[in-house]
């Protein structure tokens, strides 16, 4: 059976002095590329030109006070970008505090901004601290900042720009030093036009613009997220998986990944608890086809892929109790005549090995 393979190697030591450091063993397309913040364990995952310039970019804003506005959408690392600039700023020993504002009702969101004071509402029994307090010195991470009632876009926009507020209930005036960083997957200049976004609050906000890829714009960092996401889970589930079909990392790099890094990594981590041998595979036809396109998937092209997926699994071999024929629950002989017919051969599909290493936290 030919195989063209390419190995992950040990990382080599890490420069704990650098706030990114990119470790590359062989070829870009077959390395982990692995990226310290601080020597501690938040790692970023990536060779492709556009997530290089947003590192560029966090490195540039990192050491000032500046307020970031993060844009991307769903599930492209939005919330890690935001601890990356706090980590490497002078303010990474202070708190890193976050208010998703997309998950707080309306109604309990400026309490949870700015606190209260007791009885500022029914059941408020003590006094709160609010997340501008608790971010005193530190870092406030304010995602979905689309969703921000427009009711208490003034007050925030005050906040930012005098420093000081007052507690739900309250009348003394609190001063605060915080950072600001927000991130939204909505298009906020649309929401200006719409009347759903205050225009004074944005232009405080995006003082520095920060854009990161989805997925489908950098396929080049597929192969290494699988192979980072592979070795991290089955050293976690105790499985011994040492290589990734060819044909599976040809159709995880077609598929648009809507959900992004997020959608890729769950989708990897369930690849790996149905994996029952060393290689990991998937259901091809329907998972990860991609939904632009405009061929369609036969019966034929499906029963094939399935074949060839198990074979991978099973390392080529189609009779015993573990092989193949077993695997599909179909007498070996036909197993054997569905694989004439289909044009597969004996031997699985090449694989692409990788070497089980010590995942990034």
């Amino acid at each position: 059976m030919s195989a063209h393979t390419s190995w992950v190697t040990e990382p080599s030591a890490i420069n704990r002095n650098a706030c990114f450091e990119i470790e590359t063993v062989g070829s870009a397309k077959s390395v982990l590329a692995k990226r310290q913040l601080d020597g501690i364990g938040l790692g970023i995952i990536g060779d492709s030109a556009t997530l290089q310039e947003a590192l560029r970019l966090v490195r540039v804003v990192a050491p000032t006070n500046a307020t970031v506005l993060i844009q991307g959408e769903t599930g492209t690392g939005k919330e890690l970008i935001a601890e990356a600039i706090h980590r490497c700023s002078d303010r990474s020993a202070g708190p890193f505090v976050k208010v998703n504002c997309s998950a707080i009702p309306s109604g309990l969101l400026e309490s949870e901004l700015f606190g209260h004071e007791r009885g500022a509402y029914t059941g408020a029994v003590t006094r709160s601290i609010g997340r501008f307090e608790r971010a005193n010195r530190g870092t406030l991470f304010l995602d979905e900042i689309g969703d921000l009632p427009l009711e208490l876009q003034p007050k925030l926009l005050r906040v930012m720009q005098e420093r000081q507020f007052e507690r739900l209930g309250g009348t003394a005036t609190i001063q605060t030093d915080v950072r600001v960083i927000c991130a939204t997957h909505r298009n906020l200049s649309e929401m200006i036009q719409e009347r759903q976004f205050r225009a004074d609050l944005f232009y405080r906000l995006s003082v520095f613009p920060l854009a990161l890829p989805a997925l489908r714009e950098r396929p080049e960092d597929i192969p290494l997220l699988v192979r980072h996401f592979a070795m991290a889970y089955a050293q976690r589930m105790g499985k011994s998986i040492t290589a990734v079909s060819e044909v599976f990392m040809a159709a995880l790099e077609r598929h648009s990944w809507p959900g992004n890094v997020r959608e890729l990594h769950n989708f990897v981590e369930r690849s790996v608890i149905l994996a029952r041998g060393p290689v990991l595979s998937g259901s091809l036809p329907t998972v990860i086809c991609t939904p632009e396109s405009s061929v369609p998937v036969t019966l034929e092209d499906a029963e094939r892929s399935h074949i060839i997926q198990t074979l991978n699994q099973t390392g080529g071999v189609v009779g015993g109790p573990d092989g193949a024929a077993a695997q599909l629950g179909v007498p070996r002989t036909t197993l054997i005549a569905m694989m004439k017919r289909l044009g597969v051969g004996p031997s699985p599909k090449s694989l692409v090995p990788v070497r089980a290493a010590a995942s990034v936290a």
